[in-house]
């Protein structure tokens, strides 16, 4: 079971104040463990939101909002992707996370969807193209 596990941003994170020297160093040996154990498939911290932009869509018009975007609560300051066999897992490994922020800090586990969750709207031929968008990546 894939997951994405979302670190949630707070106002530091959002005003683009670093991490300690600290923090750094045991982030990455939380990362070296995940991925000794074979979890950790993919992670990396984000930059604030005034450096990002968002697409909103209608219909077939697209509008570009630049950043910031005002819901801190809502933002993601760095993500993880990892391979686990269950959501169990998942949280025993999210426990141990040293916490993301100075102060409080928030993680947010989502299943990925795998392609049988589509049901038939997942025909063989709509499959085969995700397999190859998947096999290059």
């Amino acid at each position: 079971m894939r997951v994405l596990v979302f670190v949630k941003a707070n106002e530091d994170s959002e005003a683009g104040v670093m991490p300690s020297a600290e923090l750094l160093e045991a982030m990455g040996k939380y990362n070296e463990e995940l991925v000794e154990a074979g979890i950790m498939k993919g992670g990396e911290g984000l930059q604030p939101s005034n450096k990002g932009k968002r697409i909103l869509f209608d219909g077939s018009s697209r509008t570009v909002v630049d950043g910031p975007f005002t819901e801190t609560k809502e933002l993601v300051a760095g993500f993880w992707i990892w391979d686990v066999r269950d959501m169990d897992e998942a949280v025993a490994w999210a426990r141990r996370c040293p916490n993301p922020m100075d102060g409080g800090g928030v993680l947010e586990i989502r299943p990925v969807f795998e392609m049988d969750a589509f049901g038939d709207a997942m025909t063989p031929e709509v499959a085969e193209i995700h397999n190859r968008v998947r096999d290059k990546i």
